[in-house]
């Protein structure tokens, strides 16, 4: 389940509880879900029993919120996909996904591949977006029609996007720096800040440089699932037995990975591919924490957990998080993709 479609089901929620007369609100348009801001609070929590308080009163009332956030907390584990909701004073609501939502997540993304995330949640929205001669104005203005279109938007005529303009040509960039980096150093800072032009920093292979760790991390789980593949591993997200994925750094990488279709609608919807960069800087960071689990993936430590015709499948693990990696590699390939920058199976 991902935060797009758990902010319907609330909503759904809601409005329901509206219809039965157990609730006497009015419907938001609405309900944002985000992902908590510490560990031990569920996988996302939402504040939309406070906003239905302050909607019936004007103001915050914590009694109020309190009493709509059981009502809709019962009603919520009822639902398909939800193993637990809590509820946190003053009225907030923490949801936890059972292990077959994460599952469920993992092979979505590895079946739509580099279009995971694309939609029509600006289905019917109109994105103002005027022209430029400026190179990195002109840039991103090319790079926001796509995400517009990747969220069923529509691109009209209008002003912007606003940017600080680039002190080089794009001659220059793309001697200097290349495609690839030259993209990254326009896309990457948000419009009002100036980018960094500097090769030393954007052309170099170290960990300070984050376009080489998105593009290291993706090339990582691509050797990853080579490496599954010689050892007779098949990925499979959802193990007959036990949770799927309940490891701290695999529930942040899966977060991660469920929020990428809000992120490319917001990057469009505010003309902010910058959204979009440091969202794929945030996950790379995520595979490497990640990637920890995975050292018992290697091919000299898996040699004795090869399947032969005498042996049961492989530890559940061992199919599991490969398939988290390789849903991880959809994300970074298909975010890059629509920064319009390379994402190599080998660095």
């Amino acid at each position: 389940m991902t935060p797009a479609q758990l902010s319907r089901t609330v909503l759904h929620t809601v409005r329901r509880a509206v219809e039965d007369d157990e609730l006497c609100v009015a419907v938001p348009e609405r309900v944002k879900v985000r992902t908590p801001p510490r560990p031990g609070c569920g996988d996302y929590a939402t504040n939309v029993a406070l906003l239905l308080a302050r909607g019936e009163r004007g103001e915050r009332g914590e009694g109020d919120a309190l009493v709509i956030a059981e009502v809709l907390r019962r009603r919520l584990l009822r639902t398909p996909g939800i193993a637990r909701v809590d509820i946190a004073a003053p009225g907030f609501l923490n949801i936890t996904l059972d292990a077959g939502s994460h599952g469920e997540l993992v092979r979505t993304v590895v079946s739509d591949g580099l279009r995971y995330g694309h939609g029509d949640s600006l289905a019917g929205v109109s994105v103002p977006l005027g022209a430029s001669d400026e190179v990195r104005a002109a840039l991103v203005a090319h790079v926001v029609r796509g995400l517009v279109a990747a969220a069923g938007g529509v691109v009209v005529p209008g002003h912007g996007p606003v940017v600080r303009p680039s002190p080089l040509s794009g001659r220059d960039l793309l001697t200097r720096l290349g495609p690839d980096a030259a993209r990254w150093a326009l896309l990457r800072p948000a419009g009002h800040d100036l980018p960094d032009l500097d090769p030393s920093r954007l052309l170099s292979q170290r960990e300070d440089n984050p376009l080489f760790r998105v593009r290291y991390a993706h090339a990582r789980t691509r050797a990853l699932m080579r490496n599954a593949g010689q050892l007779g591993l098949a990925p499979e997200p959802q193990p007959e037995s036990g949770a799927a994925y309940d490891h701290p750094a695999e529930i942040g990488l899966l977060a991660l990975l469920a929020d990428h279709p809000r992120t490319i609608e917001a990057a469009a919807r505010h003309r902010a591919p910058d959204r979009l960069a440091r969202h794929l800087v945030a996950v790379a960071d995520a595979f490497f924490r990640f990637q920890e689990l995975l050292q018992d993936l290697s091919h000299d430590r898996l040699q004795s957990s090869r399947p032969s015709s005498r042996q049961s499948k492989p530890p559940a693990v061992h199919r599991a998080r490969p398939a988290l990696a390789d849903a991880t590699g959809a994300v970074l390939a298909g975010g890059l993709h629509l920064l319009g920058i390379s994402a190599p199976d080998h660095l």
